[in-house]
């Protein structure tokens, strides 16, 4: 069976996803999983062994040219596991013979398998209502997936290289003080910076800032912060595959929720992670699909009396890690 997987948002979003990918082939691995995901995730999809092809959804271009892709690609059912008006409408026209998707917003009528989960309820992470979708196709599926979901046999030896080159001889903490995707809550620079030294105070682990590559003015402001300090920076223009190699090494992940925290663990690294004080951007919703114990979260709250206790509770877990 020829089963297309839709998830055309963000880099943590499409991460939710990939769960569900791995369940349906794992069930019987004759069904070909197609991935139709945003350009931004394509290098990531293509690294999945369990994902057999991929079709870039490129917005600029019209929904008729995204039926085609859908239409050639032969799709026997398709499960959309976040909709849009767009992807929703170029299945209809692919003729996709089973639909499956959530039933929510107007493009649900497109959609000629339409299932309640009501998600705004947050009985469940984002990543498991994406695989309680599966049983719409497959009933007697089983959900568990392995974890991490994602490895390189190559990383220890790009790390090994990065490690020579910057003359890091201790197990590395990052931070990753950028800010995006659906995250509505970090620590400031201030505060970060506050963090970061108190870290190196205690001389026990490298610290390494990271960035994405349209973060440069960020890099540069935390060079400057940080001048008088031996941390590292490393701002990643190699593509998202090697920012995963490269994090997959790291004792400890540190950074608000954004796509970077389900990157790294995704592939299996610990994380310290901020989350918004709601429901809608809370841990118990955008949790990542790595190891639930390797994940630890704090909410940060409106109030600041409250924030400055949570601030002092996290540099005090820092420092003893």
């Amino acid at each position: 069976m020829n089963i297309l997987i839709v998830r055309t948002d963000k880099l943590g979003d499409f991460i939710t996803a990939l769960p569900t990918m791995y369940v349906l082939k794992k069930y019987n691995p004759q069904n070909k999983i197609i991935a139709l995901v945003a350009p931004l995730n394509k290098e990531l999809a293509l690294t999945c062994n369990f994902i057999d092809e991929v079709i870039v959804d490129e917005v600029k271009s019209s929904v008729s040219v995204l039926a085609k892709k859908i239409k050639d690609a032969k799709i026997d059912a398709s499960i959309t596991l976040f909709s849009n008006t767009r992807v929703a409408f170029a299945q209809f026209l692919a003729r996709v013979p089973l639909r499956i998707a959530p039933a929510t917003k107007i493009a649900q009528i497109f959609y000629n398998r339409r299932i309640k989960q009501r998600r705004s309820e947050v009985k469940m992470a984002e990543f498991a209502y994406n695989l309680e979708l599966a049983k719409a196709l497959f009933p007697d599926i089983d959900l568990h997936y392995e974890k991490p979901l994602l490895a390189f046999d190559d990383a220890k030896e790009y790390y090994k290289q990065f490690c020579k080159e910057n003359n890091i001889t201790k197990e590395v903490i990052a931070f990753h003080v950028g800010f995006g995707g659906s995250s509505d809550a970090n620590w400031n620079l201030d505060e970060y910076e506050e963090l970061i030294r108190e870290l190196l105070h205690v001389n026990k682990y490298q610290v390494v800032l990271t960035f994405g590559p349209d973060e440069k003015a960020l890099h540069v402001t935390m060079q400057n912060r940080l001048k008088d300090t031996n941390a590292l920076f490393y701002l990643s223009n190699e593509g998202i595959v090697n920012f995963a190699k490269f994090i997959s090494n790291f004792k400890l992940f540190v950074s608000t929720s954004t796509g970077t925290f389900h990157l790294a663990s995704l592939v299996g690294t610990p994380t310290m992670t901020f989350f918004g004080d709601s429901k809608f951007a809370s841990a118990a919703r955008w949790k990542s699909v790595g190891d639930e114990k390797l994940q630890k979260p704090y909410m940060l709250p409106v109030d600041e009396k409250k924030r400055k206790e949570i601030f002092e509770e996290v540099k005090k877990e820092l420092t003893v890690f």
